[in-house]
């Protein structure tokens, strides 16, 4: 089966090619703030994304007709349960309309969509972002104002807790994992027996990132809210872009973070260990989710490639069940494993509504 994979990105835009589970083509195509400009929404952004993918595939031989599916990156849609989806009409408008807001993975769907309508194959998106899974009992918050919602990496989440449960003979829905999704945004999750039970995300809650301050100190932060100090976008870019790791230290790259640690640095060194602290307090309370019953611990995204992070927080929690190291995000590879389990019929594919 070849499978032609698309995830459009704020500055970039993915595009692979598999034969069966195996990457035989790969081309990362940059854009530059002044290529976005002229598009006031993300879906005016459709065509001029969709030539460059066109383009790529026409400069490198790469005959359109040679595919048996498209798979999109899944956008903010409907929360929905997860697996992989038939892109249709009512999923591109809400798309279209941003009804969970503006990002350019909304672009997924439709970029499919329309590549394999040329064709004549179907068009698929894979654990989309809005994937949301929760127990009844993970959503009260405290407040009946405001109910705890699912944002995470889904997809990447999924596709390595499917990797591990065939690396231990079984399949996802046979085991419970918790796994850490570290990168610029963390995602810490509880999955039990294929479902991304409870979870948390460094937007609103769990432990700071590089950039996002995770969950705050209610009361000074209300505080803070009306201090005067802040509007409403400085308060929302504060807590999302540029608050944890280069809130304290002026960088978002843990590499950097790194050095000023081995240099010396008493400030990045703690900051790096509360970091740490936080990372395994919160994995360490999914184990309550799960009742105990945890049969490995993954710890994946672009940080679990360092060695000091990892080591560290193995540390803290080996007690707890055995530790997977994925490092680095499989995205392409998910979206292509999703549309391939349809397409070989090991999994049918849902229908948004």
């Amino acid at each position: 089966m070849n499978i032609l994979v698309i995830n459009p990105g704020g500055t970039s835009t993915k595009v692979s090619i598999f034969q069966d589970k195996k990457e035989i083509f790969k081309k990362n195509i940059k854009h530059t703030q002044d290529d976005l400009n002229d598009f006031k929404t993300v879906f005016e952004q459709y065509k001029y994304r969709k030539d460059l993918i066109l383009n790529t595939l026409k400069e490198n031989d790469l005959s359109i007709n040679s595919f048996n599916c498209v798979v999109g990156r899944g956008g903010l849609m409907k929360a929905i349960k997860g697996g992989t989806y038939y892109v249709n009409e009512k999923m591109i408008e809400d798309l279209r309309n941003a009804i969970s807001g503006e990002h350019a993975s909304n672009l997924g769907a439709v970029l499919a969509k329309n590549i394999a309508e040329e064709i004549n194959v179907p068009s698929f998106v894979v654990d989309p972002v809005s994937v949301d899974e929760f127990q009844d009992i993970s959503r009260i918050t405290g407040l009946s104002d405001i109910e705890k919602a699912s944002w995470l990496h889904s997809l990447n989440h999924k596709a390595v807790c499917r990797k591990v449960a065939e690396e231990m003979g079984g399949k996802y829905e046979d085991y419970n994992f918790i796994v850490a999704h570290l990168g610029s945004g963390i995602s810490i999750v509880a999955h039990n027996n294929g479902q991304m039970i409870d979870g948390s995300g460094g937007r609103s809650d769990g432990p700071f990132s590089p950039e996002r301050s995770g969950g705050l100190l209610t009361y000074p932060l209300i505080k803070l809210c009306y201090s005067g100090k802040y509007t409403l976008e400085e308060m929302v870019n504060k807590v999302s872009n540029i608050g944890g790791m280069y809130d304290y230290l002026g960088t978002k790259d843990m590499i950097e973070i790194e050095n000023m640690i081995e240099n010396g640095d008493k400030k990045a060194k703690l900051i790096m260990d509360a970091f740490i602290y936080q990372v395994s307090k919160e994995i360490s309370m999914y184990g309550a989710s799960l009742l105990g019953k945890i049969d490995k611990i993954i710890l994946t995204g672009g940080i679990a490639h360092s060695k000091l992070v990892t080591s560290k927080i193995a540390n803290r929690i080996s007690y707890m069940a055995p530790i997977k190291i994925i490092p680095g995000e499989m995205e392409m590879e998910a979206l292509a494993l999703g549309a391939l389990r349809v397409l070989n019929g090991e999994e049918v594919a849902k229908i948004y509504n």
